[in-house]
Formats: structure tokens, sequence, C-alpha cells
């Protein structure tokens, strides 16, 4: 295997892959990217068994072949060489030979044929979407994703397709949040049940990473595997086996008492009212009565915070508890200058969004305080 390219037409596909390349591996050849070489273009994929990327570059390709090579040391050799610099690089035995001007590295290799790729997934669905709708879904929803929960089908994000929409809800279970955007079509059949997937949370992260804002994203959801064409990068991830809670259930559906506020004022006195709450449990208490809203923290230490707004309220006297992070990560998600936030009783959860939103939801469940 042969081929010369400038510096960034290596560099690009290698900093894109590079994110699923763990530091500390159970098998050496998975701190190896894989270099193809066919048809005049250059593929550099790496996996962690969970998350394949796939990232290609045209190069000048003098003999096709396939090689795998040390990728962070590659990566750094490639980086420190100066800019527009012509690359060239050759397989020679067990040794790849990457020369350019009067730089010269050798690095050793292992067997191509060894490396773990996923050739086909199996493709059940397909779909298209802005890669702005897509970026959008992700960046609604992330943050409620479950770390490290034993109920390992909450570490990590469902992806819904019915005949109309596509549509990601993360939980913890303690909080939930859900976007939605329109398909054109989604190839799910009106009537027939919803197709569920859920990603794991290093995909949704490295997806995050991958995702620009231009263009199209195509979508396609095997059995095991959803599989993402993002420009000239190829995303593969197994999937969480398991079944995602009815998360249906847990979103109030008209809660009778609704606060209507400014996001950023509410947001400053949170975020202040927060100073002093207890720092393993993060509890505040939110007293509500006409047009006020008192907020309360304290902390082992006998320490008090107290902040009163003015809100548009008009229902009776109520007191309720939440974790302060959770409230504060919902109305971060939030679009726009008012958020309004429906409460039930003080033991039901309370929902979150833009007043008339309907493709946005966050639930945020009490806690005693």
């Amino acid at each position: 295997m042969k081929f010369s390219a400038e510096r960034e037409a290596i560099l690009a596909p290698l900093q894109n892959v590079m994110g699923v390349v763990e530091r500390r591996q159970t098998m050496p050849i998975l701190a190896n990217v894989l270099l193809s070489g066919k048809n005049g273009k250059l593929s550099v994929t790496a996996t962690d068994l969970e998350v394949e990327l796939v990232a290609t570059s045209a190069v000048d390709l003098q003999e096709p072949g396939d090689v795998t090579v040390p990728g962070r040391k590659f990566l750094d050799i490639i980086r420190a060489l100066p800019e527009k610099a012509v690359v060239t690089v050759t397989v020679d035995g067990e040794r790849a030979l990457v020369r350019s001007g009067k730089s010269r590295f050798t690095l050793s290799t292992l067997t191509a044929g060894d490396f773990p790729t996923v050739e086909q997934i199996h493709a059940q669905q397909t779909l298209k979407l802005k890669q702005a709708d897509f970026r959008r879904l992700l960046d609604k929803t992330h943050f409620s994703m479950a770390q490290q929960d034993v109920r390992y089908y909450l570490n990590g994000l469902l992806l819904e397709v019915d005949a109309k929409m596509l549509r990601t809800v993360a939980t913890d279970g303690h909080r939930l949040a859900l976007c939605q955007v329109a398909l054109e079509q989604s190839g799910v059949a009106p009537g027939s049940p919803p197709l569920q997937v859920i990603v794991p949370r290093k995909g949704v992260l490295e997806l995050q990473r991958l995702l620009s804002g231009d263009g199209e994203v195509e979508l396609a959801i095997g059995s095991n595997h959803v599989r993402i064409h993002i420009g000239d990068i190829r995303f593969t991830s197994k999937l969480i086996d398991g079944r995602f809670p009815e998360y249906g259930r847990v979103i109030p559906p008209n809660p009778p008492r609704l606060v209507k506020a400014d996001r950023d004022t509410l947001r400053a006195a949170l975020q202040r009212a927060a100073i002093l709450s207890n720092e393993k449990y993060r509890g505040i208490r939110l007293g509500l009565k006409p047009k006020t809203l008192v907020l309360q923290a304290h902390n082992p230490e006998q320490e008090e915070a107290e902040e009163e707004l003015d809100v548009g309220y008009d229902g009776d006297e109520m007191e309720i508890g939440f974790n302060v992070n959770y409230l504060l990560d919902a109305l971060a998600a939030v679009d726009g200058n008012d958020v309004e936030i429906g409460l039930t009783d003080s033991s039901n959860s309370c929902l979150v969004n833009a007043p008339g939103a309907t493709d946005t939801r966050y639930v945020v469940m009490p806690m005693r305080l």
C-alpha cells in the first residue's frame, strides 16, 4: 500500500474518528486505526467494539491495500507536520513508513484482517433529515441520559420513529427529556407501532461532536446497529438490547397549575439559591402563591438562601421540592425568553416548557425536603 496527500487530507479523517479510540485497550489492535486505500480514496476506521467511525478522503493512491497503524501516534505525527506539507505513506512488510520533506517516521503495524469492522447492519428503516434537525434532537435531550445506571437501558438515548415523527427521549429515572421533529416520509406505516432503538451514551456524545449543522444525514436502523452517514463520515453504533420505559406515562398531560416566568430571571435566581443547597442532594423548595414564587434552599451547616420572584400564577398556595440541577438543565434546554412550569400537586412531576411548544417536553420528579 502506498499513497500521498497533503497533510490536511489525512489529518481531517484522522481527527474525525479518533474520538472512539480508547487510551486503555483490552485488545492491542483497538489502539490502531485501519487505513484502506482503493479507488483513489483513503478510508480511516476506528472502533471500540461499541462505536465504529469511518472517514474518507481523496488521496493520490499509488498502490491500494489495507493496514492498521497506532492511531494516536499517527495522528500526532501528521498534526506536528507543517501546513500543506505533502505526506507519503508506504507499507513495507510489518512497518509503515511516513515521509514528508526531510522528516521520516517508521511505525509498527498489525494485520488489517484482524481489525474488527461492521460491514452490514441489515437496515430495517432508512431515513433522511437535516443535520441541524438531528443535532437539535440530541442537544435537547442528551443531558437526561443516565450514567452507569444498573438499569442499562437508561444509559442511552431512545430513537423512536413513527409514521410522521422522529423522536428522541432520555431519562435517568428522576427526570425526562423529549424532543421530536416531523419527517417528510418515515417508512413506518400509519397505525403500525413505532420503531424504537436505544443508542448508547458514548455513541450519542460522539454524534454530537460530528454533527456540524449543514446538509443532510442518512439514518439506517438495523436490529443490532444504527448507522448514520454525515458527509464523508460513516458512524455505526451497537444498540442497547433492552426495553425502554413507557415514557408517555410519566409526562403530565394537562397540569392544572401553570407558572409563567422569565426564563433567564428564574435561572439566575435558582443558580443563586443553589449556592447554599445541600451539596449532595441539591434540593430546593418552591413556594407558590398568587403572582409570587419563593425559592428556598438550606444545607447541613444551617445556612439558608431565599429568592422571591414575580411570576404569572393564580392558583392555590403550594410547596414542592426539586433537585435544582435538574430544573436548571431543563431551563437551559427551553427555547425562547419565557418558560411555563406545569404542576399538579406537591407529590407529582412538573412539566417544563416554552409556552405553546409541542416539539419538546421536560419532566422533573419532585423530591422530599
